[in-house]
């Protein structure tokens, strides 16, 4: 990582909510880096945008609230589990896999690793999710610890992404390979059709044997 990016990077609060307009904390470090505006996270809030201040010697700027949001307190999401109808899109939505359950089964919010991202509440058909306030404040700690959330999660996916790309790739060469004309070849005398072969072999003599022994027309006798 870019050092300047890094420096970024370490004061951003790591709840990879998206508000910013960026796919991630890590996308906006490298934004600002290259000259975004510093005034684009609403989790860090005033104090956020202090803090980008101070490191990259620039003015302070008012949250762009028109366009990211407003800054409020940490609120964490929950489930309403008796309506949950285990869809997984809740789970497939959170940047940092607080959210645990089965397909069809009920889910349930892990609240020491919800960020309060708030990603998880617009995929939910059922609007079955809320957030409520957490009642403490967002630490460093909790950002380090979202971040190696989120980065054991993009590693587990980019896995499951080549193993998916691994399994199409032999599918095709299978389907390759049996289509090929050499293969072809190697399996055009098979049983069957050896069998098929004989068949044939047998019909034709028959007919033979019939037209040897079918009366001739002796014309001279017309």
């Amino acid at each position: 990582m870019n050092p300047l990016v890094a420096k970024i990077h370490s004061v951003l609060p790591q709840t990879q909510c998206t508000k910013c307009g960026y796919e991630g904390c890590l996308p906006y470090a490298t934004a600002i880096a290259e000259g975004e505006a510093i005034n684009r996270c609403p989790p860090g809030g005033d104090a956020g945008i202090a803090a980008l201040a101070r490191l990259l010697d620039r003015p302070t700027l008012p949250l762009n609230t028109e366009e990211c949001g407003e800054h409020v307190p940490l609120q964490l999401a929950r489930i309403e589990e008796r309506h949950c109808i285990g869809c997984t899109l809740c789970i497939q939505a959170c940047p940092v896999d607080a959210i645990v359950g089965a397909n069809k089964y009920m889910h349930t919010v892990i609240g020491s690793r919800c960020t309060g991202c708030e990603l998880c509440i617009a995929p939910c058909p059922v609007d079955c999710i809320s957030m409520f306030p957490a009642n403490r404040q967002w630490s460093s700690d909790d950002a380090t610890r979202a971040w190696q959330h989120y980065q054991a999660r993009e590693t587990r996916l980019k896995r499951q992404s080549e193993a998916e790309q691994q399994r199409l790739a032999t599918a095709a060469e299978r389907t390759l390979s049996k289509n090929s004309p050499v293969a072809n070849e190697a399996t055009a005398d098979t049983p069957k059709d050896s069998k098929q072969q004989a068949i044939a072999a047998a019909l034709a003599k028959a007919r033979a044997r019939r037209q040897a022994a079918a009366p001739t027309t002796d014309i001279t006798n017309e």
